[in-house]
């Protein structure tokens, strides 16, 4: 039986680029969830108000078993998607990883994609009130996930981070507080208004 490493967070955080290079430091295969949901017809239709596919995500959890549990001990799959712990069963998992970024910085990196109105909004909101942390505490446990601020930093210094709490394996959860620090520095409102009409 395989086991998994999770890499999730907001969209924008840098999941596919921080996971690709984890796998290829670690030798392990990356599983993209949103591809893996296309490929495998786990997508049920379109949300056309967000222009974002709908992933039956039982039906991912159930193939994603059954990839991890076909392939033999020792192996490792990254498993990379801001739904990946609704998917990935704690029994496989090695470690979840939360990828954080300022909402500032998120905003800018979602604009350039081309995220607007409802859909944008929603993302920063989830990002402000850390919900891809609080469904992997709630999924695995505190001991399991580690949370990690991406802000400002490169790749390659976010992967040795990653290697190192793999080393250690250890969870480490609560250092991001974007709520606080954005009404500390007086732009909260800014942000959660965002195309939030």
């Amino acid at each position: 039986m395989a086991k998994a490493i999770v890499i999730t967070g907001t969209p924008g955080t840098g999941k596919s680029t921080i996971a690709w290079l984890l796998a290829e430091r670690l030798g392990a295969e990356v599983v993209e969830l949103g591809e893996l949901a296309v490929r495998e017809g786990f997508c049920s239709g379109l949300d056309e108000e967000r222009s974002t596919l709908i992933v039956d995500t039982d039906l991912l959890a159930q193939r994603l078993s059954e990839l991890l549990t076909a392939r033999p001990g020792g192996e490792l799959l990254v498993v990379v998607g801001h739904y990946a712990q609704h998917v990935v069963p704690r029994e496989h998992l090695v470690m979840a990883f939360v990828l954080r970024r300022h909402p500032l910085e998120l905003r800018r990196v979602l604009e350039a994609r081309g995220y607007r109105g409802r859909k944008l909004h929603e993302n920063l909101l989830a990002e402000v009130l850390d919900v891809c942390l609080v469904e992997a505490v709630q999924a695995y446990g505190p001991e399991l996930v580690y949370e990690l601020d991406t802000t400002g930093r490169g790749p390659e210094e976010v992967v040795e981070e990653l290697l190192a709490a793999l080393r250690a394996r250890e969870g480490r959860v609560g250092v991001v507080d974007w709520l606080g620090q954005l009404e500390r520095e007086g732009i909260l409102e800014e942000v959660i208004e965002v195309g939030g009409g």
